[in-house]
């Protein structure tokens, strides 16, 4: 906790290190420098005959011995230097420097720990700001002491305070937190278990004094679910303080729920026009097979764009519905043994139409030799096709998008690259977010805006990852992983082949969690 000091002078702490250090340097290094020039001098008053060769070994020998004797300096100092580094950041100064780590063995050995933990404890245990002096408050009247505890029950914002063991130690009226049979309080909020709040303070460690990180669009419950309600959620962490993290909730409901009201009646919209357009597609592929002697060239290439359009459109079709069933922490899929070779051969042929018909050309090189992954066959093949439209969507007539696959320890690494525009970061770091379009790619390309959420979410159900790499006017890389089978055999024999076990994560148990979903 950083201790605010009311000093006339804005000295700063972090200053005094490298100053000392230099000084300490430049004292020791001058000395030896000294010393050698006294006894250079002494050789030519006395007229001692050196030959180039043993001028040249002195003067090597010289440097070495003040580079030496530096060396030795710094590690003498280093004990001064750590506890420098920890007054710094306990200041609340900015510093680019990381706060010593207490379980370092130099430290034990060196005795320092102790003195470094002092500094923590010390630093934890004083208030925000210091009082006025007691001459400066003797001539007002005392003030009575505020009931801050109501005061925090009227707002909406919630309040919540975890002890460095993670548990509850005090909610306001407005947090979403319940009671269990054991009297446990227990926090309800439905995060995406590889960005939660106790993966987030398990990643704090013993190197972080102090932390901030904020989560968007965090839901208390499922949709459909009464009373249900959406938070922005900020954390502040204080390493060693009583009140070691603090979690602030603002009630975002009015603003998020519309969207969410939105993808219900979009979702009810899909499941009815899914119907007519499986029976589109499946005129449009029997007339193609049997009027194809009898068509010109450009007849054909007519069918070709009606059937890629047909395809395009039922798979937004089945984006919404997965959407929506992703929401509702349904999707669940059976895993089973294969190829990834065989699962894009069974989408090869739609994926060089849509390719060939928006003149871009596909270079595929999924080794047949990788080993099986475990994978549902038909939604790993959505992944692919997504990413691969995306690709399309965003690179220039003529471009290539690249489709290969590697061995990555105990995954299979896919990766979809184009040469296309590429996006800024700021793009980036919201791309697999629901509904989430970049105002550039909302005039120039058309979409939904939840492709890549349900491929992300598609992924995360398989129990790999997926990322970007993106470099404005160059292009894009997405890379997403899936489990080698043999890694993961033993747990989907036991699970039956469902994909329960392999998205489950550890839990401290005070975070209502359902999974590798994302409300």
């Amino acid at each position: 906790m950083a201790v605010e000091r009311k000093t006339e002078t804005p000295a700063l702490v972090g200053k005094f290190w490298p100053a000392y250090r230099d000084r300490a340097l430049l004292l020791v290094g001058g000395t030896q420098l000294f010393i050698y020039a006294i006894a250079i001098l002494a050789m030519f008053t006395f007229h001692v005959s050196i030959n180039p060769l043993e001028w040249l070994a002195i003067i090597a020998v010289g440097i070495a011995s003040i580079i030496v004797i530096c060396v030795v300096v710094l590690g003498v100092l280093r004990p001064l230097g750590d506890l420098s580094r920890a007054l710094v950041h306990i200041s609340g100064e900015p510093t680019g420097l990381t706060a010593p780590n207490l379980n370092d063995d130099y430290y034990a050995k060196s005795h320092l720990r102790p003195l470094l933990q002092l500094i923590y404890e010390l630093a934890a245990s004083q208030p925000e700001s210091t009082e006025l002096p007691a001459k400066a408050n003797a001539s007002k009247p005392a003030k009575h002491a505020l009931d801050v505890p109501s005061l925090l029950n009227n707002t909406s914002t919630g309040i919540i305070m975890l002890n460095s063991d993670h548990e509850v130690i005090y909610t306001n009226q407005s947090a979403p937190v319940h009671t269990d049979q054991h009297g446990t309080t227990k926090i309800d909020l439905l995060f995406d278990a590889s960005d939660s709040i106790d993966t987030w303070l398990a990643e704090r460690g013993d190197h972080d004094i102090r932390a901030e990180h904020v989560w968007r669009r965090i839901a208390d419950k499922l949709p459909g679910e009464e009373g249900r309600r959406l938070f922005d959620i900020y954390v502040s962490y204080q390493k060693g303080s009583e009140a070691e993290t603090i979690l602030t909730l603002f009630d975002q409901t009015e603003q998020y729920g519309p969207e969410d009201e939105d993808l219900d009646f979009i979702a009810f919209a899909a499941h009815e026009l899914r119907g007519p357009i499986t029976v589109i597609r499946g005129y449009l592929d029997t007339l193609n097979d049997e009027l194809q002697q009898a068509l010109s060239g450009d007849q054909k290439e007519l069918f070709s764009r009606l059937i890629v359009s047909a395809n395009r459109l039922s798979g937004y079709i089945n984006n919404i519905l997965n959407a929506s069933r992703y929401d509702r922490r349904h999707l669940k899929v059976h895993l089973n043994e294969l190829p990834v070779s065989d699962i894009y051969e069974s989408i090869s042929d739609d994926m060089l139409l849509r390719a060939q018909s928006q003149q871009r050309v596909l270079n595929v090189n999924i080794p047949t030799s990788l080993p099986t992954v475990a994978a549902d066959s038909d939604s790993i093949g959505e992944v692919i096709s997504n990413l691969i439209d995306n690709a399309i969507k965003y690179s220039n007539p003529g471009g290539t998008i690249e489709v290969s696959a590697i061995l990555a320890g105990d995954f299979v690494e896919v990766s979809v690259r184009d040469h296309g525009i590429g996006m800024p970061s700021n793009v980036v770091a919201n791309l697999f977010h629901k509904f989430y379009r970049s105002h550039r790619s909302r005039e120039a390309v058309a979409g939904s805006g939840i492709g890549l959420y349900i491929t992300k979410a598609i992924v995360e159900s398989h129990g790999g990852t997926i990322s970007v790499q993106s470099v404005e006017g160059e292009g894009s890389t997405f890379t997403f992983t899936l489990p080698v089978y043999a890694s993961v055999a033993a747990k989907l024999k036991a699970a039956g082949g469902d994909n329960d076990m392999l998205i489950e994560r550890s839990s401290s148990g005070w975070i209502k969690n359902h999974g590798a979903f994302r409300g």
